[in-house]
This record gives C-alpha cells, sequence and structure tokens, in this order.
C-alpha cells in the first residue's frame, strides 16, 4: 500500500502537471453494490454527483494529508483519492479501447485472477506508462489540453470522493487521523505522548495506526525500527526513552528519504509518470528475510513475523526484546 512518501511523491507530480488545467469529462468502471449507501464513486448514484462537480471546474492544487491525496478544485470542493493497495495516479495522453486486454494478470510470476472486466483505456504515450501495472485503469479526468489524469487499480481497493473544500477536514474521511511526522511542530514531546495513547500496544502496531500519527505503514514502520534498534513487538511502555528519541529521528528519516527516493516500488507503486520509485533498493529490513544484517558490526539475519496481521521484518540481534 503507498505509504506517505508514495503519496507525496504523487501529489508533486500532479501539481507539476495538471495545475490550473480544466476537467472537461470524467469516466469510471468502478461500480459496486456493497457502495451503494456510500459517498465514494464505487456507489453509481454518488458518482453522477462526483462527475457534476469536477466538469467544468480547475485544478487548483493537490495536497496530502496522512495517506489521502487532495485536489483542491476552482469550484469551492475538493476530490479526496486513498490509493490503498494498489492505486497510483498518472498523467498523460489516453485512448479509448473498448477491446482492451482483460484484467487477469500476472503478480511476481503468480496468476492474479483480479476480474474479468476489460481494460477500456490505453496509453499512447511510449514508455513508462505502458509497464503491465499501469493498464488498469478505473478513473479517467479528460483535461482541456487533451491529456489525462487516471487511477490505475488493479484490485479495485482505492477510495474517490469529493467534499466541501472547507468541511473535508471534519469529513469522516479525514477526522480521525492524527499528527503529520513531516510538520515541523512534531516534536519528541508529540511524537511520546501520541505513542503512549496505546502503551500497552505493540510498537509495529501502534506506529502504523493512522490515529496516532499519519502517514506510516508497512515498508516504513520496518525501517524505523531497524533503525532504532526497537522489536516490533516491544510494548510501547517497555521502550527505554533513548530508543524512543532515536525512533523519533527515525520516522522522519526514512519517510523524507523515501519521498527523495521518488517511493518505494517494491511492489506496484508508480509515480506519476508511470515510473518506478527507487526507495526499495534502500530498505535494512522489509522483505530482507533471511539476509544478514547490515548495520556495521552486527552479526544478525532478518527475519518476518507477523505482528498484529501485519508482516514485520526485524533483525535478530540488534532489535531484540527487552
Amino acid at each position: 500500500m503507498p505509504e506517505l512518501p508514495e503519496v507525496q511523491t504523487t501529489v508533486d507530480g500532479i501539481n507539476k502537471t495538471v495545475k490550473n488545467l480544466q476537467i472537461i469529462d470524467v469516466w469510471t468502471n468502478y461500480n459496486s453494490s456493497h457502495y451503494a449507501d456510500k459517498d465514494e464513486i464505487k456507489n453509481p448514484t454518488f458518482f453522477k454527483k462526483f462527475k457534476e462537480i469536477a466538469i467544468g471546474s480547475t485544478i487548483k492544487k493537490a495536497s496530502r494529508k496522512a495517506k489521502n491525496i487532495l485536489i483542491e478544485l476552482s469550484n469551492g470542493y475538493t476530490i479526496l483519492i486513498h490509493m490503498k493497495m494498489t492505486g497510483h495516479v498518472m498523467y498523460g495522453k489516453y485512448i479509448f479501447d473498448p477491446e482492451g486486454k482483460n484484467t487477469n494478470t500476472s503478480v511476481n510470476g503468480a496468476s492474479e485472477n483480479v476480474g474479468t472486466e476489460k481494460d477500456p483505456w490505453k496509453s499512447t504515450d511510449e514508455g513508462p506508462l505502458k509497464d503491465p501495472f499501469n493498464r488498469h485503469i478505473r478513473l479517467v479526468f479528460t483535461l482541456n489540453n487533451g491529456k489525462h489524469l487516471v487511477l490505475s487499480d488493479m484490485r479495485r481497493f482505492a477510495k474517490v470522493t469529493v467534499q466541501k473544500t472547507t468541511t473535508i477536514d471534519e469529513s469522516s474521511h479525514l477526522k480521525s487521523i492524527g499528527p503529520e511526522p513531516l510538520d515541523q511542530n512534531f516534536t519528541y514531546q508529540l511524537f511520546e505522548s501520541r505513542l503512549l495513547t496505546k502503551k500497552n500496544g505493540k510498537i509495529k502496531t501502534v506506529l502504523m495506526d493512522q490515529s496516532v500519527f499519519a502517514g506510516v505503514g508497512n515498508i516504513y514502520s520496518d525501517e524505523a525500527l531497524w533503525r532504532a534498534s526497537i522489536n516490533p513487538e516491544e510494548k510501547v511502555s517497555n521502550i527505554p526513552k533513548g530508543n524512543l528519541k532515536k525512533l523519533h529521528i527515525s520516522v522522519i528519516e526514512v519517510l523524507r528519504q523515501g519521498i527523495d527516493f521518488g517511493g518505494d516500488s517494491m511492489s506496484d507503486y508508480r509515480n506519476i509518470y508511470g515510473e518506478r520509485g527507487q526507495f526499495q533498493l534502500k530498505h535494512h529490513a522489509y522483505r530482507k528475510t533471511n539476509k544478514d544484517c547490515d548495520k556495521k558490526g552486527c552479526q544478525g539475519i532478518i527475519q518476518r513475523k507477523v505482528v498484529g496481521g501485519r508482516s514485520a521484518h526485524f533483525c535478530s540481534e540488534h532489535q531484540k526484546l527487552n
């Protein structure tokens, strides 16, 4: 799932490519009876409203809150996109091809049946946009420069809605999100106080709790805990203050590094141009199972364990439980 660095990379890309462009049409093939009463575009009734709001408006700017992309429009509304597990937003020239290939695909060499609906939108640009992971187009904004802003989402888990800009922060989608780790006021004191609201929780699980603070998921929690020499199963209240201070710094550092390297494309995340990020080349722990720990002087081996229903990767030596 895209985390804070991938979302910020996407927001930066949107601001570089589509600011001040007008939306002249919107298309989607999201449609699910499970969303019949939801304010998301998977609800066809809501999509009609969404389309009416979006068409004719101009894209003012994009911003981020936690893992949510916020696209502010000129008419007082803001589009919210949460990319979930396999979503990513791209920009380019596309054509509608009703004979598009079936969405059955292969993921890491294994057959993955993700539905029988065709992929009718095709990029006419040569290069990264033709990456197979970029072909599952579920949402298309046609722009007044003849190009398109699209959402590719192989597994169809992404969330898209629209709200009044003045009230979106208080909507059910955003109101329970904790503070942002990259804000200037994200001090150690704030970090510690937020963690201690879940003092009996396992640190890996608490780090990923979006109500504690925003944007950290599986990848960056593993990397931050590795840097701070903390076991992912350690109870928050058992962690020495010195290690918590290291963790505060590590969380900020790994998120900034993730942005610097254009996000993590260990899975299928791609940036606005359909390109892979490079942070996966900087992993010390995440998905390094059975590899030698590369911390200087450490003789440990990276292990994997399920913590709170999620995979945790950690060193057997310098991340031992207290």
